[in-house]
């Protein structure tokens, strides 16, 4: 059985940083592309970061592109987002996913993964 736990949310002023973690049981995250999203309040899921699962190609959205970075923990099978210099407009609950199927042109695509994290949240004050 495959499951996603997210850790690592929480309160943070702007200009400040936060690390998330996704770590894994029931799968091998070497061989799973793993992929960040968020969801604001009344806001649509969206696309935050992915990593790929043989090269290691790293797409990011625009909005956090330069302030997070994404990685992955082989030993420890956890994939990591360093978010820093956030904005208030980062607040939103962050969710891993992960898929063993995907392809690179999918990689920003939230239906395309088939393994979801409950969430964490972040808040950034102003």
């Amino acid at each position: 059985q495959v499951q996603l736990a997210e850790s690592g949310g929480g309160l943070v002023q702007a200009g400040g940083s936060l690390r998330l973690a996704c770590a894994a049981s029931g799968v091998t995250f070497t061989r799973y592309a793993v992929a960040w999203f968020r969801q604001a309040p009344g806001k649509e899921r969206e696309f935050v970061a992915a990593i790929s699962q043989r090269h290691g190609s790293t797409p990011y959205a625009d909005s956090v592109k330069g302030r997070f970075t994404i990685s992955k923990n082989n030993a420890r099978n956890t994939v990591i987002l360093q978010m820093d210099d956030l904005k208030p407009e980062d607040t939103a609950v962050y969710y891993c996913a992960a898929s063993g199927t995907i392809i690179m042109s999918q990689l920003r695509t939230h239906s395309a993964y088939n393994y979801w994290g409950q969430g964490t949240r972040v808040t950034v004050s102003s």
